[in-house]
């Protein structure tokens, strides 16, 4: 249940962000509320998850997780750079986020 949790966590940290930019600044206030709850609900999610797995395996996974999700928001939905440089460096971070997975002990 702790992976699930995170797994959650992770893509709600990714829905915060794009929130996050869509608020201008804390601005917008729909999207200024949104970011708000969806952030808690992200931060609450991980805390259950860290009930039970190590801290820096949770956190690693979770900011992963959202850093991939945001990069892939940033060229798919808001129409970002997209070069091999940066699926380069987020090729990197999937793969830190696999040894992590396969190094923990649950």
């Amino acid at each position: 249940m702790a992976w699930t949790s995170l797994f959650f966590a992770g893509l709600l940290e990714i829905l915060w962000s794009f929130l996050m930019k869509q608020s201008q600044g804390f601005t917008k206030p729909v999207p200024t509320v949104l970011t708000l709850l969806t952030m808690g609900a992200s931060f609450a999610l991980l805390s259950y998850a860290m009930k039970t797995l190590p801290l820096g395996t949770a956190y690693t996974i979770w900011t992963g997780i959202g850093a991939v999700g945001a990069f892939l928001v940033g060229i798919l939905i808001l129409g970002e750079q997209f070069n091999t440089l940066r699926v380069l460096a987020c090729l990197l971070i999937v793969s830190g986020l696999v040894l992590m997975k396969l190094s923990s002990v649950d």
